[in-house]
């Protein structure tokens, strides 16, 4: 009976984690639409697959209830709970409450999960569920892109390019990412079955390369390289500290090379040097950051159509987008230059933290904390998904936070 229920609990997180990486339900229930198109579909199902998600996860922590609230308290994490909790605050100032507080609800619930993520399972176990996970969404995804190409394909400006079990190329290219770093992680770890981890590790590049989503495929690519990088950290000082000079001298005369050949970099992987029109967005979403500098709009409260502030945004790029197509400025418009400031605070403390546990490990495994830390720095140069509630992307940032101030303190007790 006991076993029953721990594999019916480990079902439960692999599905709730299928859910919070966004796979299937947006997709099936809007009929295969794309997701910049304005298609309305009933999502009562997926609101009620969230709040079913938050109860079973607050019961869950509810039944540990000692060992959740240690790790609240063992975490300190002063900068993270300040930044959740101006989130909900937000709601004051918003020029949306009614959205605020609907999206301060599930970023709380997702938060949550992340907690009892990071609570119930030990690090190992964690990737072994993500790598379930993630290994449904690769067969899925191939199922939906040669079986069912209205849902799994997409045309983009008349080419067709692979979306899987997601909305958009990017959705795809973007999990990708990070199922890519499970599997190289595991595969890497792993003496018993490593072949099925690389086997992961393969059709998680061969669906990236498929989306032709370029701006995940590069920083997957920072990211293998980061992680090579990372283990000179364990090196002996004599030998360290020279390789890491070194290292910083040619990252420094690379940045400089690609400052000056920009263009021509962008046109050999064909993009053009407005990044798809971001480059123009920015300038627009920058205007708007000052006129509520510290504060922002209110979580959520911004981007509200022709209805709301956006409708500035709408006008003068000749395009509607819902996003800025950066992380960090949809933070700056959400929570102002404190939300912004918090979340760095918080990201650095956790990013040095992890650093100091990977030099007392030998362990590939307790790399991943930095490397989650980097995509997300990466990503949100690109991408809007940095504070998004019933995020995967969020999730493991909040488990990835916990788990290096945990083993921090076991470390230093130890």
């Amino acid at each position: 009976m006991r076993k029953l229920l721990i594999y019916a609990e480990q079902g439960f997180t692999v599905a709730a984690l299928l859910i919070y990486s966004g796979a299937i339900l947006t997709l099936v229930l809007s009929g295969g639409a794309g997701q910049d198109e304005l298609v309305e579909y009933d999502s009562s199902l997926i609101r009620v697959a969230y709040f079913i998600i938050y109860a079973i996860t607050l019961s869950l922590l509810v039944l540990r209830w000692k060992k959740a609230l240690y790790i609240l308290v063992l975490n300190k994490d002063i900068f993270l709970y300040s930044l959740l909790m101006l989130a909900v605050v937000s709601i004051i100032w918003s020029f949306e409450p009614s959205t605020t507080l609907k999206n301060t609800f599930t970023l709380i619930g997702s938060s949550l999960f992340g907690l009892y993520f990071v609570s119930r399972y030990s690090l190992k176990q964690q990737f072994y569920l993500l790598a379930w996970t993630f290994g449904i969404v690769i067969v899925l995804s191939f199922i939906f892109a040669l079986a069912l190409p209205k849902y799994g394909i997409q045309s983009d400006l008349g080419k067709p390019l692979w979306r899987g079990v997601f909305t958009h190329k990017n959705g795809l290219g973007g999990r990708m990412v990070t199922s890519s770093i499970v599997f190289f992680l595991l595969g890497y770890q792993s003496q018993r079955r490593s072949w099925l981890f690389w086997g992961g590790f393969s059709f998680s590049i061969v669906l990236l390369l498929l989306a032709g989503s370029t701006s995940s495929l590069f920083n997957l690519l920072i990211i293998i390289l980061a992680f090579f990088a990372f283990q000179i950290w364990r090196w002996p000082y004599p030998v360290m500290i020279p390789t890491l000079i070194m290292m910083a001298t040619i990252s420094q005369s690379l940045y400089l090379w690609l400052s000056n050949n920009a263009s021509v970099v962008f046109t050999s992987v064909g993009k053009d040097a407005t990044l798809t029109g971001r480059t123009d967005l920015w300038p627009l979403v920058i205007d708007m950051i000052w006129k509520h500098p510290w504060l922002g709009y209110g979580y959520g409260g911004f981007w509200q159509g022709w209805d709301g502030e956006s409708a500035y945004i709408w006008l003068n790029a000749g395009w509607t987008p819902n996003h800025p197509h950066n992380g960090y400025l949809a933070l700056c418009l959400d929570l102002g230059l404190l939300g912004l400031g918090l979340f760095f605070l918080g990201f650095w403390r956790s990013y040095l933290q992890g650093f100091i546990l990977m030099r007392s490990s030998n362990s590939a495994l307790d790399i991943w904390p930095l490397m989650h830390m980097t995509y997300i720095f990466l990503a949100s140069l690109t991408e809007s998904n940095l504070l998004e509630s019933n995020s995967l992307t969020w999730i493991l940032y909040v488990a990835a936070c916990f788990s290096v101030r945990m083993r921090h303190e076991r470390k230093i007790k130890s």
